[in-house]
């Protein structure tokens, strides 16, 4: 069984591509097509590869197309998924940027719950949004939103997170209460794995922990750090990790990383790149 990671590509001339994810010499291959490792998608990926080789599982495949906010891409991305869902053997599926479509992800989740056994259901970023705004949140295995995209799920009328009301100049000092509003009104997932100043892991709206240190606050301004945090879970959920264990190895390898990289303004997200494996294995002790 495999585990796909589904995503967008900021270029607009980036093909429709499905195949194994590749990361070898600082670069990041996908069916033969290189991509610069930068926030988002690519961040994800690349993260995931690696750790898939430290935890001597097979990378992940990918499932991607090229998008700049105009939703052609992410059209195409939808149209193969559920062309292709019947016909691949899947462990898990982690759904990244992709822009929001209800009507198109309603045709996914139907296809994804179709399956005997149904996969693991991974969501951050564009697909969280649209899974929020299906009203099918809880059908998802696991979330993994910033402080401010939790003030979104905890709003039960907003449809997109620039439409929150009123919770995200203060975000990070009530989550709990986020948490209790999203689960309220049935718009999370089965898990959380929340990402901020401290990250909280939550089951079933439940606080299953928090983790603050180290703390390392030059990792905030780097573009792309949370993505790696998605990439981690993604990881270590298709090495059979359970999902609070994978979320707090996560959590805990991505301030390792700022920890022994100890990045500066400069830094972009490649840049943390060669210190992953390591943080990886001081989290897994």
């Amino acid at each position: 069984m495999s585990w796909l990671i589904v995503g967008t590509i900021p270029r607009e001339e980036f093909p429709l591509v499905h195949g194994p994810c590749v990361y070898d010499g600082g670069k990041l291959q996908v069916d033969g097509h290189d991509i610069p490792v930068a926030r988002g998608t690519p961040a994800l990926l690349a993260t995931a590869c690696i750790a898939s080789r430290i935890l001597g599982i097979a990378a992940p495949l990918a499932l991607l197309a090229g998008d700049t906010g105009r939703g052609q891409g992410s059209r195409q991305v939808y149209a193969k998924l559920v062309e292709s869902i019947p016909e691949l053997d899947l462990q898990g599926v982690t759904f990244h940027y992709l822009q929001p479509d209800v009507e198109w992800h309603n045709k996914v989740l139907w296809k994804l719950e179709e399956r005997n056994p149904r996969p693991l259901l991974v969501a951050d970023a564009g697909f969280m949004y649209v899974a929020k705004m299906s009203g099918f949140a809880a059908s998802y295995d696991l979330f993994t939103p910033d402080a401010g995209e939790m003030a979104f799920l905890a709003d039960e009328k907003a449809p997109h997170p620039f439409y929150t009301r009123g919770f995200l100049l203060q975000e990070e000092a009530r989550v709990p209460e986020l948490i209790e509003r999203a689960y309220a009104a049935e718009n999370a997932a089965k898990h959380l794995l929340i990402k901020g100043c401290i990250d909280y892991v939550v089951a079933a709206g439940h606080l299953v922990t928090a983790i603050s240190e180290p703390s390392i606050p030059a990792m905030e301004p780097i573009g792309g750090t949370g993505d790696t945090v998605t990439g981690l879970v993604t990881a270590l959920l298709s090495a059979d990790y359970s999902i609070p264990q994978a979320c707090t190895i996560a959590a805990k390898t991505n301030r390792q990383l700022g920890l022994l990289a100890a990045p500066t303004p400069a830094f972009s997200v490649a840049n943390l790149m060669p210190f992953l494996p390591q943080a990886l294995a001081v989290s897994l002790k």
